[in-house]
């Protein structure tokens, strides 16, 4: 099956690329064609060139009011090439991308030949976070249960949903799994971005209605053992109930993103 027959005709995505002027990334507007072309449509323009290497979110929520632990909704990762560019339009053939409904992967396309870019970066310990104390949970964001990281790999970025925390002083907490290809990403690369959907309801009747916050980054690590484990492990539970098993894990680690900066849809941020 094609992914418009999951995904629909038209819903809201992420796109993040690199350019000459660093990392951007674009709120827009997904098309799919039955041969898994996107089409993207980029309200406020945008610089982006023939040939570049993107990463896509794909999130239709349309009709699910809330997220519960099933997760019931279809989402994708996808890395592609821009093939066509027509003024406020690009269109994107795909590389590689998984579909997940839930917790399970539904498809997972990959082009003849196409492999991540080698790393040779070092692998290094994370950053240990500074906080000591957690500030109260940001309530605005407790029906937003997923968020977007986009990590800075070779090439293009990568971009994965993860549950998340907020707190009112802006910071960021999620979980990570051992042994995933987004931490090892992270302890070669710290520095990320963090992208919010701000909307109240998950459920939208209008696909071109939106509000999105990106946040700039750099990963820390909250050692387990501390007072600040043990408030994020509580309020994170509090928040996202079905991700209290993965507290149970050998090896889970915890992550502090203090905010650096909030970045517009479209602003190109310098890469390190």
């Amino acid at each position: 099956m094609a992914l418009k027959d999951y995904l629909g005709e038209q819903f809201l995505g992420i796109l993040a690329s690199y350019q000459a002027s660093g990392i951007v990334h674009h709120i827009g507007v997904v098309f799919l064609r039955r041969n898994n072309q996107i089409r993207f449509f980029i309200p406020r323009g945008h610089a982006l060139a023939m040939g570049s290497l993107v990463a896509l979110h794909l999130d239709n929520r349309t009709g699910v009011d809330e997220l519960d632990a099933e997760l019931r909704v279809y989402r994708a990762s996808c890395k592609g090439r821009i093939v066509d560019i027509d003024e406020n339009w690009v269109t994107i053939d795909p590389l590689e991308c998984q579909l997940v409904h839930g917790l399970t992967l539904v498809e997972d396309i990959r082009a003849p030949g196409y492999d991540y870019p080698p790393d040779a970066r070092p692998q290094r310990p994370l950053p240990l976070t500074a906080l000591a104390r957690m500030a109260p949970p940001e309530e605005k964001d407790h029906m937003n249960k997923v968020g977007v990281l986009t990590t800075l790999t070779p090439g293009q970025p990568h971009t994965t949903v993860l549950a998340f925390l907020t707190s009112e002083d802006d910071d960021v907490f999620l979980i990570i799994e051992p042994g995933t290809f987004k931490l090892s990403v992270l302890q070669r690369e710290p520095r990320c971005f963090f992208v919010i959907d701000e909307r109240a309801k998950f459920t939208f009747d209008e696909a071109i209605h939106w509000n999105y916050t990106i946040m700039e980054s750099v990963a820390h690590e909250i050692p387990k053992g501390t007072a600040l484990h043990e408030e994020v492990r509580t309020a994170f539970i509090l928040k996202n109930p079905w991700e209290a098993g993965f507290f149970m894990l050998d090896g889970l680690t915890m992550l502090h993103l203090p905010r650096k900066a909030v970045v517009m849809a479209g602003e190109p941020r310098p890469l390190p």
